[in-house]
């Protein structure tokens, strides 16, 4: 393998030009190039353009070239959102919310998000590690190139830590690149019913000083019956001060005040979102939160889909991500969030090509260095099999990727 490489001829490169996130009227704007190829060296985008124009003065004997004649290109997607790590189904679960249970109830009565845990917490970090790159290997054939995985199935110390070490394994050894975030504050393990103050301590003081060097993000469930407004903010600020990076899982079942919150802490995103208030979209917008939205898990759970369309009109930068989970949002699929981000939340083709590259990559803090096809950036990118990026909701619910390619090198291809 080369390390000069020649992505050539595309019928469109879609570039999502910019090295920070696009809010509002600016998420239309996704910079096609036709007829357009693209030179990489040593894993960096080195060129981009009008094919005639970057190459006429190449000797292109010296690159390994890739012909993308009919095919369109377009930034690696970034899956912002994911809890990818975890032991155990909850399949029954599912049927039980087709018979009327609601997602609290069904974590009342000791399913949910505890159910995962105690399988998690029997599982070894092997099982952990092999069911982890199954899904990543999954998630490649989508078109992922990075992804954003949370802890939050151990609610102790030892379990969280097993995740986070998987995650940080799979980095190293997987084409995908793997961004993590400790979500102890996921629920109140069974250990600590009807103690979550304690349970809020217990992160506060025992778990963060021992986690804040193998997670770059701190998020909290923040939600009605989970973690409170005041207890968010308290584990958040802790994060914070040890030098972590902020999430927030907010406004998704009550309007708490979560959307809020993040504005205030200047969290990197706030998530979910179904709830979301008007002031806290304009404190999300005024404090340059992203937006990220998770529309298969509205799907999924049959709820109302968050605002999009009026978060975007507000000068919002959103962006988009599965959700992948056990529970309430068992699926990777990037071809049905790209369909519920148009047909559900009002967002164009332009928009959610823009929530799912450059600013999923802003909702990591990895604007500068991915999400877009820029000189300077790393080869992370995807070929479709057809010649337009229309394609991607037009064909619906089906995966119009081609070719993967992970630092100008081809790590997936259909048969």
């Amino acid at each position: 393998m080369k390390d000069k490489v020649i992505i050539k001829n595309a019928s469109e490169v879609v570039t999502c030009t910019g090295f920070k996130e696009k809010k509002g009227e600016a998420m239309k704007d996704i910079g096609v190039i036709y007829n357009a190829s693209i030179i990489i060296e040593n894993e960096i985008i080195k060129a981009v353009g009008a094919t005639e124009e970057i190459l006429k003065d190449i000797d292109e004997s010296q690159y390994e070239v890739i012909s993308a004649e009919g095919k369109t290109i377009l930034p690696g997607f970034v899956d912002p959102h994911t809890h990818f790590i975890f032991g155990g189904y909850r399949a029954e679960e599912f049927s039980w919310r087709l018979k009327g249970d609601s997602y609290m109830s069904i974590m009342e009565r000791g399913g949910g998000i505890v159910n995962t845990v105690k399988s998690t917490r029997e599982a070894t970090e092997e099982e952990l590690y092999a069911l982890g790159k199954e899904r990543l290997n999954s998630m490649l054939e989508f078109g992922v190139t990075t992804v954003e995985g949370k802890s939050g199935y151990g609610l102790d110390l030892e379990t969280e830590l097993k995740q986070l070490k998987v995650m940080e394994r799979l980095n190293k050894d997987h084409e995908i690149d793997v961004v993590s975030t400790f979500l102890g504050a996921h629920a109140t393990p069974a250990e600590y019913k009807g103690r979550t103050e304690e349970y809020v301590e217990f992160i506060i003081n025992e778990v963060l000083p021992k986690v804040k060097d193998n997670a770059e993000f701190c998020d909290v469930f923040c939600e009605k019956n989970v973690f409170s407004i005041e207890q968010s903010r308290r584990i958040l600020k802790a994060a914070k001060s040890l030098g972590m990076k902020l999430k927030l899982h907010a406004d998704e079942i009550v309007q708490l005040g979560g959307a809020e919150l993040s504005a205030e802490l200047s969290a990197i995103s706030a998530d979910h979102l179904l709830q979301a208030s008007d002031e806290g979209i304009g404190a999300m917008a005024k404090a340059g939160v992203v937006a990220t939205l998770l529309p298969c898990t509205a799907f999924s759970l049959r709820e109302s889909f968050a605002r999009g369309r009026e978060m975007i009109d507000k000068g919002c930068a959103v962006a988009l991500a599965t959700d992948f989970n056990p529970g309430s949002c068992f699926t990777n699929s990037i071809p049905l969030l790209f369909a519920l981000s148009c047909l559900q939340m009002n967002l164009t083709i332009e928009e959610s090509i823009t929530a799912l590259t450059i600013n999923a990559a802003a909702a990591i803090h990895r604007a500068e260095s991915i999400g877009s096809i820029d000189v300077g950036k790393k080869a992370d990118m995807v070929m479709l099999k057809y010649p337009s990026y229309k394609f991607i909701p037009y064909n619906i619910g089906v995966n119009t990727v081609e070719k993967v390619i992970k630092k100008g090198r081809i790590v997936y291809s259909k048969a």
